[in-house]
């Protein structure tokens, strides 16, 4: 199919391969009457403005209206997003989605009262409250998520004070965005033929995934040359980002920044050690398939930058639309009819937009609201990746459906620790499903494609959780974070995780500062919980069957965030608390390093 057709034209040619957004609104004509609804709910909230503890009712009343309004303005906001996301160059789409924006931050300021109101209410009255009046009770686990951050919020002044300086204390994040995106340039990487390779933070991994080790090397030195002539102005910033961290942490009554951070999600402290913990436990695993990929490149040493290319190829494995959905489908039949009929429902009433048009934004994506479908945004070109992409999404996809149906609107969502579960979990039960029904030469290039997903993902996103938390405790402690220490820091964890069979040099110890997720206050621990917790209940479904389907959908992918995160995982049968996901899913890094040394040396 072209790539070259405008969004028009896609619609026309190819209705069965673009979404139905009419679902949402019939026309824009419709989205401008709902946005114009939406406006008129701001000031509705002033009659509630220090009146929430008169009563049970009144409370009720101002939690319903800010619940509805939202899931409206939601909806208001999908149409438009999706919108502009299928043609970012069509400027009504654009106005629809900054003017949608817009109506989100005059929400959120109108509302900005209501949690530090509720916490002026003692928590017995709200007990009473809720005890007296049963509607209320659809927002009794909201209420207690705000009675158990008391400790943690200040007086109404300080709070405002704090939140007003919020913005110039995410300077650090600011300043390292613009520099590493907008203002950092490298020089071209050169080939073995003396080719020039323009050089950029998305050509970087292309680079190092070629065959030609001398463009491999060209783009790893000229990289980390740029951004090793600012380590100095880099290692401050990121201090300055961990400062704040700590800050905010000290500020509102936690003894550490990772306390604070993993108490937005309630998630206890240990499971951040078991990870580190377990994963250190299997690293003789990442170390043997490092000399394995040494020995199977002939390399007398391996660098770095020689970890990305492919041990597998000359592969042809393409990859039609059409025949991914079967694969998707016979892959995810382990998870019974109900799962089935919801990607069945998906792929036949328009929640996914497949080809790449003109304009349309790149990348893929799950997205939706309590009120719409879940929709999917792809940009197909007939590649295992993008069957592995369709699989993912159509976990979130799947993940918000089943919360959305079975939870009220002001639950529906799910917190970001669990996010990459359901989607993550559904590649899993692909590459089962492919490794089974695969030929040797195939089967070897997924065998090396999932190597990679678990070394990237389980192993390497625990290295950066575990640098994370070393440059916080070491400015907890009152000791210098200087360039020099974070650089030493980081090429020990290097060394450790990646073993002898990798150099770790001058330029690796920098690679801290090319990192964007260590501006975002221990977020990437994350990426290795969700993976393990994944395994692990695609290992339930494929050997226990339907007492693990019934749990996974049950007691997980419908309960959006009526719960504690930790407690939905472990009712759906993984307790991340303890050492045992992130064993189980070490064990699967083995069994397909097993596999994919046997066919290698066939």
């Amino acid at each position: 199919m072209s790539q070259q057709l405008t969004r028009e034209e896609q619609e026309r040619k190819y209705p069965e391969y673009t979404w139905d957004l009419t679902t949402i609104f019939e026309s824009d004509e419709a989205f401008e009457a709902a946005f114009k609804e939406v406006e008129s709910y701001l000031g509705q909230e002033e009659q509630f403005k220090g009146h929430l503890g008169d009563s049970a009712e009144t409370l009720y009343q101002a939690l319903a209206l800010e619940d509805e309004a939202e899931a409206k303005l939601e909806k208001v906001y999908v149409y438009a997003h999706l919108k502009q996301d299928q043609d970012t160059a069509n400027d009504k789409y654009t106005g629809f989605e900054a003017r949608a924006h817009q109506l989100i931050i005059k929400f959120s300021s109108s509302w900005s009262f209501l949690v530090p109101e509720i916490l002026q209410i003692d928590e017995a009255t709200i007990k009473q409250f809720i005890s007296e009046n049963d509607n209320l009770k659809r927002y009794e686990f909201d209420l207690q998520l705000i009675n158990e951050n008391r400790p943690h919020v200040l007086s109404a002044d300080k709070e405002k004070m704090l939140t007003e300086a919020q913005d110039a204390l995410s300077t650090p994040d600011n300043v390292y965005g613009m520099f590493s995106n907008a203002d950092l340039e490298f020089e071209d990487a050169v080939d073995s033929e003396g080719n020039r390779h323009p050089l950029t933070q998305g050509t970087f991994i292309k680079c190092l995934e070629s065959d030609d080790r001398v463009l491999r090397k060209s783009a790893f030195d000229n990289f980390y040359k740029q951004y090793g002539a600012y380590n100095n102005t880099l290692s401050a910033t990121l201090a300055g980002e961990v400062k704040k961290n700590i800050f905010n942490a000290r500020t509102h009554n936690y003894k550490t920044a990772r306390e604070a951070a993993l108490s937005r999600n309630h998630i206890p402290e240990q499971v951040y050690d078991n990870l580190v913990k377990t994963v250190h436990k299997y690293l003789p695993l990442l170390h043997r398939y490092t000399e394995l990929r040494k020995e199977l490149l002939g390399l007398d040493d391996m660098k770095m930058y020689d970890l990305y290319t492919p041990l597998v190829k000359n592969v042809k494995f393409e990859m039609p639309y059409e025949e991914a959905k079967q694969w998707m489908i016979k892959a995810l039949q382990p998870m019974g009819e109900t799962y089935m009929n919801v990607v069945n429902e998906g792929l036949n009433n328009g929640w996914v937009d497949v080809y790449e048009n003109k304009g349309k934004r790149s990348g893929g994506y799950s997205s939706g609201g309590h009120l719409t479908n879940p929709f999917i945004l792809l940009n197909w070109s007939d590649t295992v990746s993008d069957l592995y992409t369709l699989v993912h999404e159509f976990g979130h996809s799947a993940h918000s459906y089943f919360s959305r149906q079975n939870q009220p609107s002001n639950l529906s969502d799910y917190t970001i620790f669990v996010a990459e579960v359901a989607s993550t979990c559904n590649e899993a039960l692909l590459s089962d499903y492919m490794d089974k029904h695969l030929d040797d030469e195939r089967r070897l290039l997924l065998l090396n494609q999932e190597l990679e997903r678990f070394r990237a993902t389980l192993f390497r996103q625990t290295m950066f959780a575990e640098f994370e938390h070393k440059i916080h405790a070491i400015e907890e402690a009152g000791e210098p974070l200087t360039a020099n220490r974070m650089n030493e820091e980081y090429a020990k964890l290097n060394q450790q995780y990646f073993g002898d069979a990798v150099e770790t040099d001058e330029n690796i110890s920098k690679e801290w500062s090319r990192i964007p997720h260590f501006y975002m206050n221990y977020y990437v621990y994350q990426y290795a919980t969700g993976y393990s917790a994944a395994q692990s209940l695609s290992h339930q479904i494929l050997t226990e069957g339907q007492p693990a389907v019934d749990r996974y959908i049950n007691e997980f992918l419908k309960k959006g965030s009526s719960d504690y995160p930790i407690e939905i995982l472990k009712n759906a049968g993984v307790d991340m608390t303890t050492p045992e996901p992130i064993e189980q899913a070490c064990e699967v890094f083995e069994q397909k390093l097993d596999a994919f040394e046997k066919l290698m040396k066939a």
